[in-house]
C-alpha cells in the first residue's frame, strides 16, 4: 500500500529546473532512499514534500490524500514529519526537553488551562515527558536526557534530532542526510535507529550521501540527477545500473557501492 507519492512534481529557480517531473511511490513500512550528486534536487525534492517549498507542478499524496503545498504542521498533524540536514535544535535545553517540544507541538492546548496550571496540563506535561523518555530510549540516548544539547556528541544530536522528529507521531518520516558528518560508530548507531524506526511500522525516506548505509538498509532507491529521475529500484537493480555508475557514483564509488551490499 502506497503512504506517500509524488506525481509530475516540479519546480524553477531562476530558470534552472531544480526538481523536474519526478514521480514516486513509497509503500507502507519500507525505507526508501533518494540519492544523487549535489544539485540533483534532493533537498528540494524534500522541501516540496514537507510544505517548506510551494510546488508549482505536480502532486504531492499523502495516505492516499492529496496534500500538495500544505504548511508543514499541517501535514505533521496528518502524519508526515522530517529532520533537517542542519541541526535544528535548542542547545540550552536538555535532550529530554528537546523532544518534549516535539510532543508539545503535537499536542492540542488550551491556553487557558496552560497558563493556569490546570490539572489536564499537569496530567498532559507527564504524558509528554514519559512518551520523550520512551522516544530517548528509542535512539540510545536514554542515560543523556538531562544533559544540555550543546554538549552531546554530534552523532548524539542526529539521533536526538530523530527522536524529536517521531515526537509527533508520524506515520511518514522523512531524514535527511541523518549520516552526514557522522563517523563509522556513528553512522551505525543511526542506521540501527533507522532499522527500529521501520520495524515499528513507520515509513523512513531518506536522503543520504553514505551509499553503504543506503544500500544496507534500503528496500527501495530513487536516483536522481539534474532534477530528474535517473533510475529507481532495489539496490541490488541500482548498483548494478550502468547510467547510475556513470552519472553518480563514478567508477571507483561505483566499486565501494558493490562492495556495500555484501
Amino acid at each position: 500500500m502506497s503512504v506517500l507519492a509524488t506525481q509530475g512534481l516540479g519546480i524553477d529557480f531562476g530558470g534552472v529546473r531544480a526538481v523536474d517531473d519526478v514521480s514516486l511511490t513509497v509503500n507502507a513500512g519500507e525505507i526508501f532512499a533518494i540519492i544523487g550528486p549535489n544539485g540533483a534536487g534532493k533537498t528540494t525534492l524534500f522541501n516540496m514534500i514537507s510544505g517548506l517549498y510551494q510546488a508549482p507542478r505536480g502532486k504531492v499524496m499523502l495516505l492516499g490524500q492529496d496534500v500538495t503545498n500544505l504548511p508543514a504542521h499541517l501535514l505533521a498533524a496528518r502524519g508526515l514529519s522530517r529532520t533537517f540536514q542542519n541541526l535544528q535544535m535548542f542547545f540550552r535545553m536538555t535532550a529530554l526537553e528537546n523532544v518534549m517540544v516535539g510532543c508539545h507541538l503535537h499536542e492540542n492546548r488550551n491556553v487557558f488551562a496552560h497558563i493556569f496550571r490546570l490539572p489536564s496540563v499537569v496530567i498532559q506535561n507527564r504524558a509528554s515527558r514519559r512518551r520523550a523518555e520512551e522516544l530517548l530510549t528509542l535512539v540510545g540516548l536514554s542515560k543523556l536526557g538531562n544533559r544540555a544539547a550543546g554538549e552531546l556528541p554530534y552523532g548524539a544530536l542526529k539521533r536526538l534530532e530523530i527522536a524529536r522528529a517521531l515526537a509527533s507521531e508520524p506515520k511518514v518520516l522523512l531524514l535527511d542526510e541523518p549520516a552526514a558528518g557522522c563517523n563509522a560508530v556513528e553512522t551505525a548507531e543511526v542506521d540501527a535507529v533507522i532499522q527500529t524506526i521501520a520495524a515499528q511500522g513507520i515509513t523512513v525516506v531518506l536522503v543520504e550521501h553514505d551509499m553503504k548505509l543506503v544500500m544496507k538498509i534500503s528496500n527501495r532507491i530513487h536516483v536522481l540527477d539534474q532534477g530528474r529521475t535517473l533510475a529507481q529500484g532495489t539496490a541490488q537493480e541500482v548498483r548494478a545500473n550502468p547510467a547510475v555508475i556513470a552519472a553518480y557514483l563514478g567508477a571507483h564509488a561505483g566499486g565501494e557501492v558493490a562492495d556495500a551490499g555484501h
